[in-house]
């Protein structure tokens, strides 16, 4: 578990900081994709829950990760109704 930790933080850095910004909408989409394997990793742990791990902590985890993703599409939604022409009032 301890490697799949460390791998994940250095895959995350060279994700987040090294992306030039014509690609943040990409980003926004795998930040999604990612709190999506949160929380089906959550869901995993939670099925097969080891005695030292309390359930609330993956209850938050499943919680936080849920509001990453809905606050990720509404963002979205945002950023593409920016692009939409507008309707002249006649």
């Amino acid at each position: 578990m301890i490697n799949i930790f460390i791998l994940s933080i250095f895959i995350g850095y060279f994700a987040i900081w090294h992306v030039t910004p014509t690609l943040h909408s990409p980003l926004m989409s795998l930040t999604n994709a990612i709190s999506g394997i949160v929380i089906l990793g959550a869901l995993q742990i939670l099925h097969n829950l080891p005695s030292f791990i309390s359930p609330l902590w993956i209850y938050f985890s499943i919680f936080f990760a849920s509001l990453n993703i809905f606050g990720g599409f509404f963002i979205t939604k945002r950023m593409l109704n920016m692009f939409k022409p507008r309707k002249k009032d006649d």
